[in-house]
């Protein structure tokens, strides 16, 4: 990169980025976002897709996510109650942007897994 196409960015403007990249970071939630890239789907749609998430943690990431903005909760007035969950515009944005990685970490995963050195704490 040469000096001219390098991007300066301020201390705000870092600390915003470090909040999206730890909520689109966390644990699961992008598992989450990409299971709701398809359109709407029921909470037991997001546990057959998403391998080894307990309920409870789903949950609690699908109201974080809603709080966000990136999930918008729906619920329909049948008997019983249908409730869906789909991605708002601001998390279908963060899902264009998770699809480069995605693809990414498809080609390098095992030589990251490879070259991952284990931590063991000190004695």
């Amino acid at each position: 990169m040469t000096e001219n196409t390098m991007m300066h960015i301020n201390e705000e403007e870092c600390r915003r980025f470090q909040s999206a990249a730890e909520l689109a970071g966390r644990k699961w939630n992008a598992a989450i976002l990409l299971a709701g890239a398809r359109g709407a789907r029921r909470f037991s749609e997001y546990q057959h897709l998403i391998n080894g998430i307990s309920d409870r943690l789903l949950s609690a990431r699908l109201k974080e996510l809603e709080g966000e903005g990136l999930i918008l909760r729906e619920v329909q007035p049948t008997t019983p109650v249908t409730i869906t969950y789909t991605l708002t515009k601001s998390g279908l944005q963060l899902i264009s942007l998770l699809h480069p990685l995605v693809n990414w970490s498809r080609e390098h995963t095992e030589a990251l897994t490879r070259n991952v050195t284990p931590v063991t704490s000190a004695a």
